[in-house]
């Protein structure tokens, strides 16, 4: 058995262990998701079962800096990464409003990028690599912020969040050890962590859940997907769509949702069920079934993702317009019936 294989192992136990140990606790402070008008749920259920994927992650990257060195990047993600955690368990406990999430997100998100930089290219498949220059500074920000809380939205069913991270994770892996895994292994040894404990985590969350995520999970897995392109091997131009063709459910099902609330003049802050995932539910579409198909969707992206790294060029047109037309079809099933 080797190395990796070993400490995949190991972190997907611990990860089991200690979001059992947060049930109990979250049990015992009544640290409960209450049924909203978003929630899918009926009955009061514990919350907060990502603190342990947070945990073991973040000592991961800590272990790494001993063993490695610490550079620039790493610590601003072990500090970045623990003041969302933070911010994300307080949120899960107390219930915090946006005036106070979002500054706190921005100083995270400002550290992330003192640390680690800001996209100069993109690629955009068909079209080639784009020039970002200083643009690229606000649009780092905001795909940061914006994946950090579509990662939250989505986290709505059981096994949805830690079912994507485990797929992401294993696409992130697969990235990695492709494309400058021995030269920058830092990306490598996160994404493992990430697909380690969320596999633990979903021994507690899949359908029928024990335990949710939490905030404190799923804004530090919104945000450590987003950093993944940026400290990876490929950080200009093929990065920033590695991590938008992984993640191409989430961000459309999120990005889409929000911007029709918005257009509809509603409060997009408030409590819904109107994200495809939850129509599907509502729908009767069994929550395994649709966690299963964003999990599978989760691991077309990474795996068209690997393609392209490797050359396969042809399979840019299915990226830019296959996905998006694979969505159009389920929102035509899923209208239809909830008719």
């Amino acid at each position: 058995m080797t190395f990796p294989v070993i400490v995949f192992v190991l972190l997907m136990i611990l990860a089991c262990l200690g979001v059992a140990w947060i049930r109990r606790v979250a049990i015992q402070r009544a640290i409960l998701d209450h049924p909203n008008e978003r929630s899918l749920h009926s009955i009061p259920t514990p919350r907060g079962g990502g603190l342990a994927i947070v945990v073991l992650v973040i000592a991961a990257a800590i272990i790494y800096g001993i063993v490695n060195g610490f550079t620039r990047g790493n610590l601003a993600y072990i500090v970045s990464g623990m003041i969302l955690a933070l911010l994300g368990w307080q949120d899960d406990v107390r219930t915090l409003s946006p005036k106070v999430r979002f500054p706190i997100q921005f100083a995270a998100i400002a550290i992330a990028m003192f640390g680690m930089g800001y996209f100069d290219s993109v690629t955009i498949p068909v079209f080639g690599i784009w020039n970002l220059g200083w643009f690229g500074i606000p649009i780092t920000f905001f795909w940061i912020l914006g994946l950090i809380n579509a990662y939250n939205f989505m986290d709505g069913i059981d096994g949805l969040a830690g079912g994507v991270a485990f797929a992401a994770g294993l696409g992130w892996m697969a990235l990695s050890s492709s494309f400058g895994g021995f030269e920058n292994p830092f990306p490598l040894w996160l994404a493992l962590s990430v697909a380690a404990t969320s596999l633990g985590f979903l021994g507690h969350n899949w359908p029928p859940a024990r335990i949710f995520m939490g905030d404190v999970g799923s804004t530090f897995l919104g945000f450590t997907f987003a950093i993944l392109p940026l400290i990876s091997a490929h950080r200009g131009g093929d990065a920033l769509m590695f991590g938008t063709a992984i993640l191409w459910t989430f961000i459309m099902d999120a990005g889409i949702t929000f911007l029709r609330r918005l257009a509809r003049r509603e409060n997009v802050f408030a409590a819904h069920r109107t994200h495809l995932y939850q129509r599907l539910v509502i729908s009767g579409v069994k929550a395994a079934t649709v966690s299963a198909l964003f999990v599978l969707l989760t691991l077309l992206g990474a795996g068209l993702s690997l393609a392209w790294g490797r050359g396969v060029l042809s399979v840019g047109p299915f990226i830019l317009f296959g996905l998006p037309l694979i969505w159009v079809g389920l929102s035509i099933y899923t209208t239809r019936r909830n008719r």
